[in-house]
């Protein structure tokens, strides 16, 4: 039984069971954070600047090094780095459980950010050198599903053992589990790097893609709160122009580049990472501020509105996995062209809550965005690693989700904008509570419009087969 347990024919599913091992911790980290932040502030006596940056820190270099841990995988072995990240990620999530301070707990923080960032480009890379083009999809569904959990039981997890034991067990319980992943990564995943002839580290391509995507990135994180017009944050984002497109330049004229530019004449690649970046920009935000709304204004605890985005979960990981399968047969175009449309829709049903509303006027809007997202993610995940060849799946990877992050950045920023302009009176009165409600319609609106963008974008540009569509490209290069 044993040898038929880890038969060559069942290895691939153990890889994918060790690397959504490590994307499960990483995801957790995102949302279980946000449930401690109030106890932590009273535990560490820290200001409310300090607490912000708690959650900062990680999203800053988790963002801003997704790009060259993809290429450093591709480069020195894809289960080095995702080895490596992990061990990080576990040793600094004990740092940040034994933080004595607020500065301590800032850098442990983003250390783990930093760990994070060699790690998720390596799942989706190490998927697509094991997994053969037929079952992709399926896998990718699969990984997708295992994120999508994680995102979603991160609250409900962080509200109870805040509740039950201590804030610091949100980061004790990363150590156990890296440590079985650490083993697991040995012991299931193949090496795989990329096979090229000539090799080299581009570092003007590591540090400018590395500094314009942190520019970027903290000017969208703190911009509605320094104000977006200050001098800080319009210095940001002209750093971040000026970075990224020092990039490209750059980019295009190196003999070895970190990335191949031509990859975006590939409609899937493309289309693909333009799906991701607005599905992030018109969905991130309904998380954080429905969360708010169900906490604030109708009352819910923080267990109880972790627990309400459990319906959309479930969809997710039940579809997703389907959604790939289909996607391995018909390709992706229509299913994540449909699935946009049902997140629109979905956002579009919000416009029915109300001050008084209950967890059976928000059902619908959670059911069909789960449909949705679980019909985007995962076509729209394999179709760009489908464009990519396998030897450069890690910075195809990394691409991939600094493209959704830096959309989710923005997404919060825009929605947070919007809701703003509509808060005209104190908070916790009626009058207060309703211009909440009204500024979350005006904003869910421009969510729907964003997402129904994506879905004309995805039936646009993911016209055919990715690998079709490589290799038509190439021949024509030749």
């Amino acid at each position: 039984m044993r040898a038929r347990i880890f038969a060559q024919e069942y290895r691939k599913w153990w890889t994918l069971a060790a690397v959504s091992f490590g994307l499960f911790m990483i995801m957790l980290d995102n949302t279980v954070v946000n449930v401690a932040l109030p106890s932590i502030e009273r535990d560490l006596h820290i200001s409310i600047s300090e607490l912000e940056w708690i959650v900062t820190a990680y999203a800053l270099t988790f963002a801003a090094l997704l790009i060259t841990g993809g290429k450093l995988g591709d480069l020195y072995g894809r289960r080095r780095l995702f080895t490596i990240g992990l061990v990080v990620f576990t040793l600094s999530s004990l740092a940040c459980g034994l933080a004595p301070s607020a500065s301590f707990l800032i850098g442990a923080r983003a250390v783990q950010g930093a760990g994070a960032a060699c790690m998720n480009p390596a799942t989706l890379s190490i998927i697509t050198a094991t997994f053969p083009p037929r079952e992709r999809g399926q896998a990718i569904g699969i990984w997708a599903g295992v994120s999508a959990l994680a995102l979603a039981i991160g609250p409900l997890c962080g509200g109870l053992i805040v509740d039950n034991i201590n804030w610091n067990w949100i980061f004790f319980i990363n150590v156990p589990v890296g440590a079985a992943g650490i083993v697991a990564s040995r012991i299931f995943i193949t090496e795989s790097r990329d096979r090229s002839r000539e090799q080299s580290v581009d570092v003007p391509g590591l540090l400018t893609s590395g500094l314009g995507l942190f520019a970027l990135s903290y000017g969208l994180i703190e911009g509605n709160q320094k104000g977006w017009t200050s001098p800080e944050i319009l210095a940001f984002f002209a750093a971040a122009v000026a970075l990224l497109v020092g990039f490209v330049l750059l980019e295009r004229h190196q003999r070895l580049p970190m990335l191949d530019l031509s990859l975006f004449k590939i409609g899937a690649f493309a289309g693909s990472n333009v799906v991701a970046m607005l599905v992030s920009l018109g969905m991130f935000g309904v998380f954080f501020f429905v969360s708010l709304y169900v906490q604030n204004i109708l009352g819910y605890s923080p267990t109880q509105a972790g627990a309400i985005f459990l319906p959309m979960t479930l969809l997710i990981i039940v579809v997703a996995p389907l959604a790939g399968r289909s996607s391995d047969r018909i390709g992706s175009r229509w299913l994540m062209g449909a699935g946009m449309t049902l997140v629109g829709i979905s956002l579009l049903l919000y416009q029915r809550v109300t001050v008084h509303s209950t967890f059976w006027t928000l059902l619908p809007s959670l059911l069909l965005g789960g449909v949705g997202m679980a019909m985007t993610m995962s076509p729209m995940t394999s179709a760009a690693m489908g464009a990519v060849p396998v030897d450069k799946a890690g910075v195809g990877s990394g691409v991939l989700n600094s493209f959704r992050q830096v959309g989710g950045s923005l997404g919060i920023a825009l929605m947070g904008a919007i809701l703003a302009s509509y808060l005209h009176h104190p908070p916790g009165t009626p009058a207060g509570a309703q211009d909440y409600v009204d500024g979350l319609h005006a904003a869910l609106l421009v969510s729907a419009g964003i997402t129904f963008a994506a879905a004309v974008v995805a039936v646009l540009t993911v016209r055919t087969r990715p690998e079709v569509e490589r290799a038509h490209i190439a021949e024509m290069a030749a």
